[in-house]
């Protein structure tokens, strides 16, 4: 019997006279190992860390089995909390007359850590305003910089110094 634990599966196989009499593939492998790591230090120490961490931590701490030595190891990562905190105090600092626009349309996320499951809901506990996805979270800097790019008068107007 062979078990091979693959990033995406992990496939097991019966091999005898050079021919396979028995095989199973499942949809469980190092990455779903990964992800439970990524989420458990969330969970328990409100830092997002990426997948080349927690796979550091599964190779160099990680055990299937319980042992009586507890391992530990040192990670950096972005503290979830203090990414709350940046927006709360941009919103403190936010004039009055433009934290209401923020207070009627609310907060929109991009990019990958928008994606993050629960981050909008986490946002809007924390702020008490509405909180949106934007349309295409992993594109939209991109697509609104081009946008940007081709209104060079207006961007210059934004940019340049009062």
């Amino acid at each position: 019997m062979i078990v091979d634990i693959g990033g995406g599966t992990s496939d097991v196989a019966v091999i005898s006279l050079a021919g396979i009499v028995c095989a199973k593939s499942v949809r469980v492998g190092g990455d779903k190992m990964d992800e439970a790591i990524t989420q458990h230090i969330k969970r328990e120490y409100n830092l997002l860390i990426g997948e080349r961490t927690a796979e550091l931590l599964k190779m160099t701490i990680g055990s299937a089995y319980p042992s009586d030595e507890a391992l530990t190891m040192d990670i950096k990562g972005r503290d979830l909390v203090a990414g709350v905190e940046a927006v709360k105090g941009t919103l403190e600092r936010t004039p009055p007359e433009l934290a209401g626009d923020v207070a009627d349309r609310g907060i929109v996320l991009a990019g990958g850590g928008a994606l993050l499951e629960g981050f909008d809901a986490l946002l809007r506990e924390e702020t008490g305003l509405p909180v949106f996805l934007a349309e295409d979270p992993l594109s939209s800097v991109v697509i609104g910089a081009g946008k940007a790019l081709g209104e060079l008068d207006i961007l210059r107007n934004v940019c340049s110094p009062a």
